[in-house]
Order: structure tokens, then sequence, then C-alpha cells
């Protein structure tokens, strides 16, 4: 993943994920792409998930619970579906 890259370039291909190994897999790349900016593993973990979430939530509901269950996440405002 490239150190500059949109949101939607980032958490996009995401919300096509439809295997937890597939899911576990770009989760880390995420994570690790979040350290590349000085965030500890805990808080590039919290980010991603985080944003994860909020992504989602511009899809529709089942693309949306697809991600939650995936990447363990939520909605940071309104929270799980």
């Amino acid at each position: 993943m490239e150190k500059s890259i949109t949101l939607g370039e980032k958490y996009g291909p995401a919300m096509k994920i439809e295997s937890q190994a597939e899911a576990d897999r770009y989760f880390e790349e995420c994570v690790q792409h979040g350290m590349t900016f000085g965030k500890s593993r805990k808080e590039a973990e919290a980010t991603t998930r985080e944003n994860l979430g909020y992504w989602a939530g511009y899809y529709d509901d089942e693309t949306q619970m697809r991600v939650e269950r995936l990447f363990r996440c939520a909605h940071p405002f309104f929270g799980a579906i």
C-alpha cells in the first residue's frame, strides 16, 4: 500500500471482501500502513477498525453487516447495524 493513498483507495477494497482469510490479510496490510505514520500497533488497529466501520456506513446494509463481521468493527458514531 502506498504511503500517499486516499481513504477510498484504502478502505474501498475491503467492502468487497467476503472471506475471513482475505479480511485478515487486508486488515494486517491496513494496520501496517497506519504504523508507517508513527502509530503504535494498538493505535493503528483501533484507527483501522474505526475507519472500516465508518466507510461501511456508506454502503448497503448487507455490505455493512459483512464488513462489521469480518473486520470486527462498527460505525464510530452509530454503532453496529
